[in-house]
């Protein structure tokens, strides 16, 4: 029978194993983009762009997610409980306290953020201190706390490096394909091989938008089997995703820079329907709950 260990082992396995498909597409875009053009110089260029823009994002990510979100700091005198809550669950987790803000949003919602753990941050909605009880808030803490410890932000991070690394690079093969510039050899554009690499270079932003959705999705698994570990009463989670889930108004300021990063979709329930779900950087809160109670 699973229980949240066996989860938790799974959901790193997962990962790892889309993590290894994602170097798998890079490895092959960067040889066909060498290939075709018998150049690999715009490959470094695009590495350097990309690592620099990305590593800026990645040092700030604390203030850019804040400031996206309108957050403020939660000061102690005016928010005790929750400044107790978080101290209590940090230390059980082995964690330093990480900073606490407030979103004054009506929509019940979280999220943690900050490069490591000596420098995080974890924000909440006035939402869900309404709404939540003392089990459900820990609940949720737990939850952001985990994510911090399982270093899911610098996985984020380095993932959203190896997107931007293939948008550049399939955006430069088609554009430089378009004007007709870049030196390409054009007898080896004209055998299968090379049209198959063109397609693929055309869909590749695509598929690792996909894997990159895909992996995003199962950290939330593993921060839900983690967050029940650290409070030993999943229960008290499985009932704050579904009061979460059931508010289905968007948060005032829901935006996709930073969607991945809330315990739940910020848009709303409503968004998480139709083909778009297959977009969503969030799994069924249905799947979720489920996987908590062991049903």
């Amino acid at each position: 029978m699973a229980t949240l260990y066996t989860e938790q082992d799974k959901n790193m396995r997962k990962t790892w194993f889309l993590m290894s498909m994602f170097l798998v597409v890079i490895v092959a875009l960067g040889w066909f983009v060498s290939y075709y053009y018998n150049s690999p110089a715009l490959l470094y260029g695009a590495v350097v762009f990309s690592l620099v823009i990305n590593f800026a994002s990645y040092w700030w990510s604390d203030k850019i997610a804040l400031s996206l979100n309108g957050a403020r700091v939660a000061k102690r005198e005016e928010f005790v409980e929750l400044h107790r809550l978080v101290e209590n669950l940090a230390i059980t987790a082995g964690l330093p306290k990480p900073k606490i803000y407030l979103i004054e949003d009506p929509a019940p919602n979280a999220f943690a953020t900050g490069r490591d753990k000596n420098h995080a941050a974890v924000a909440v909605t006035r939402g869900l201190l309404n709404l939540l009880d003392k089990n459900e808030l820990e609940g949720v803490i737990a939850h952001e706390l985990s994510h911090i410890g399982n270093r899911d932000i610098l996985l984020q991070t380095v993932v959203v490096v190896l997107v931007g690394f293939v948008a550049i690079i399939s955006d430069m093969f088609i554009r430089s394909s378009w004007l007709g510039i870049g030196g390409g050899d054009r007898d080896r554009g004209k055998n299968p091989l090379a049209i198959v690499g063109i397609i693929f270079v055309v869909l590749s932003p695509i598929i690792a938008t996909l894997i990159q959705l895909a992996i995003s999705r199962k950290r939330e698994f593993l921060a839900d089997a983690s967050g029940a570990l650290l409070t030993r009463y999943p229960e008290g989670l499985a009932s704050a995703l579904q009061k979460i889930s059931s508010y289905s108004t968007p948060m005032r300021k829901a935006n996709n820079a930073t969607a991945h990063m809330f315990i739940a979709n910020p848009f709303g329930a409503r968004a998480s329907k139709g083909i778009g779900a297959l977009f969503l950087t969030h799994p069924p809160v249905e799947a979720r709950i489920k996987t908590l109670l062991n049903k």
